[in-house]
């Protein structure tokens, strides 16, 4: 797993997705992953959160969580 660490904090993606991250900044301004990531977590912070997820989003992400072993 590739891993990506701004101000300490440590993010883990799977190797498949980190090379498909490779892949989408190769050609751009992006220096690396990190940046990248870092670009697009900083953007969905400054989007309006009154827009809440649907009931049925909620339940497939907690789906997809529990079974990747993030939450019980």
């Amino acid at each position: 797993m590739a891993s990506a660490v701004v101000d300490g904090r440590t993010v883990k993606i799977t190797e498949e997705i980190a090379r498909g991250l490779e892949r989408r900044i190769s050609g751009t301004g992006f220096k690396s992953i990190d940046a990248f990531v870092e670009f697009v977590m900083a953007r969905l912070l400054e989007t309006s959160s009154e827009i809440p997820f649907s009931e049925e989003d909620e339940r497939l992400l907690r789906e997809r969580l529990r079974s990747l072993g993030y939450i019980d």
